[in-house]
């Protein structure tokens, strides 16, 4: 059985193929297609131990179930016209002007983060934004940029906005209230630091001169759709159940298959959907790589990697510790995508890390990967459904851009957070 330099070795070379061949998905195969092979191959040469594997397993099973619950409710929403409303009402408050649109844009797009995950903004948000933007003769790119970064700086909020919050909010040992009571300033302050650079970055692309259409893009926009007044509410009662049911102990996993359930169960009855449909956009393969992947980064973390990482990341929580913290997370989210960045973390930080420096590495984690396209699964979703759209991002330009967006982001969450924290003390945390 492996060991010592020689086990950490092999976990190393293991997280790095997964991940790879995560980013890379040859022949559209999904990302469980290594990983489960690795975590396996992981167990059996000793690098993990199979009871740490299990405890990992458990650890996950929570924060897995409650993935493939969102994204059901993504997609339900999405069939009840959800999003063709929003996209409907960005063009209708816009009035045709690029700098309006930027703006409702940046709330639809951080509400629907913080509300359905970043996922939701990737996926299902971005196209009706290309679309409405480009129906009303604007340039589009803005306003799709903005759906990325948001999808990423804007997920901090709530513990269900982002994967990486679900795998840290125990970790915190805050209540959920309490949670996005502490995060609510460094978001509102990342946010605002992101509409400002927006706004010069993009100086050129927001004046109100008529882009041409896209050839694959609709000439003019679709009549506004009426209200999705029952998906709305299921959406908006979902929301108060995670941070009531909290205060008695339910997980927000059972939230959210309640209200995937509800919101199921109409379109079931219509046969609008099948059993299959609602099993395949859980998408299981996708939950399976999280399993795979956080046995992959328990044997990286276990060797040697962990306990270094450890001794150097500081234990209290001044704004340089905490600045140290998120600036470290965010640096190795980008070598390592943020989800196996979040699991390292973690696992240095140890289980007695004062909650201010978890939130600190979450918004290291979430900001982080708008640095580059491998920081965050959800940005290269971004990048294949603009290409499918023949919209595929620049390289350079958004490099460029998360050069400027990111530390200066990353200092504004970060004097938010400490100032929330030195005014909350005893109180939130």
């Amino acid at each position: 059985m492996l060991s010592g330099a020689a086990a950490e070795a092999v976990a190393l070379v293991a997280l790095a193929a997964v991940l790879t061949f995560a980013m890379a998905q040859p022949r559209g195969l999904p990302e469980a297609t290594l990983a489960l092979p690795a975590a396996v191959l992981l167990v059996l040469l000793g690098v993990v131990s199979p009871a740490t594997a299990l405890d990992q397993l458990r650890t996950l099973g929570p924060t897995v179930g409650f993935l493939a619950a969102v994204l059901v409710i993504a997609h339900l929403a999405d069939q009840a016209g959800v999003f063709d409303w929003l996209g409907g009402r960005l063009a209708a408050l816009s009035r045709g002007r690029p700098v309006r649109l930027l703006g409702w844009v940046f709330v639809a797009a951080s509400v629907t983060t913080a509300v359905l995950s970043l996922d939701a903004t990737v996926v299902l948000l971005t196209p009706v934004v290309f679309t409405t933007a480009v129906a009303m003769g604007l340039r589009a790119k803005p306003h799709v940029y903005a759906c990325t970064h948001l999808a990423n700086s804007a997920s901090m909020l709530l513990p269900v906005s982002n994967l990486t919050n679900l795998l840290a909010f125990t970790s915190t040992g805050l209540p959920f209230l309490a949670f996005a009571a502490v995060m609510g300033l460094p978001w509102l302050a990342v946010i605002a630091v992101e509409y400002v650079v927006f706004r010069g970055f993009f100086r050129t692309d927001l004046v109100a001169v008529p882009a041409p259409a896209a050839p694959s893009s609709p000439a003019t926009l679709t009549p506004e759709v009426p209200a999705p007044r029952f998906a709305l509410s299921v959406l908006a009662l979902t929301l108060v159940g995670f941070g009531a049911l909290g205060f008695v102990g339910v997980e927000p996993v059972w939230v959210a298959v309640a209200g995937a359930a509800v919101l199921a169960a109409p379109a079931l009855a219509r046969r609008r959907i099948t059993a299959l449909t609602l099993v395949r956009e859980a998408s299981p393969l996708f939950c399976l790589f999280v399993f795979a992947l956080g046995i992959v980064v328990a044997g990286v973390t276990g060797h040697g990697l962990g306990r270094a990482l450890m001794a150097a990341l500081p234990t209290a929580p001044t704004f340089t510790g905490l600045l140290v913290v998120a600036a470290v997370a965010a640096v190795l989210a980008n070598v390592v995508n943020n989800l196996p960045a979040t699991l390292v973390m973690l696992g240095a930080l140890g289980a007695a890390a004062h909650p201010g420096l978890v939130l600190a590495m979450l918004i290291g984690v979430n900001v982080g990967p708008n640095l580059t396209y491998v920081g965050s699964l959800a940005t290269l979703l971004w990048r294949r459904v603009l290409a499918g759209r023949d919209a595929a991002p620049a390289l350079a330009e958004f490099l460029r851009l998360g050069a400027v967006t990111v530390p200066l982001a990353l200092l504004a969450g970060v004097g938010a957070l400490w100032l929330g924290l030195t005014l909350g003390r005893g109180w939130l945390i």
